[in-house]
């Protein structure tokens, strides 16, 4: 399971809701959870953010927690 993947399920999201209010497919959002080398696009986060009411910063800081800048 992909960070993607485990995000969506510590906020026990419904695929077929999100699915439904995005227009993303389900089973691009089994990729996107399954798959680690599926890239999520800029809309599909916006859109997923949206339709489980988070916000999609948070959604790129749990994604990217390990993400440092140089020094």
């Amino acid at each position: 399971m992909t960070e993607f993947g485990l995000y969506l399920a510590k906020k026990s999201v419904n695929k077929a809701e999100v699915s439904r209010k995005t227009g993303i497919g389900k089973s691009r959002l089994s990729e996107l959870a399954m798959n680690p080398s599926a890239r999520l696009r800029a809309d599909e986060l916006y859109l997923i953010a949206l339709a489980i009411d988070s916000d999609p910063v948070e959604i790129l800081s749990h994604l990217f927690k390990g993400l440092k800048l140089k020094e």
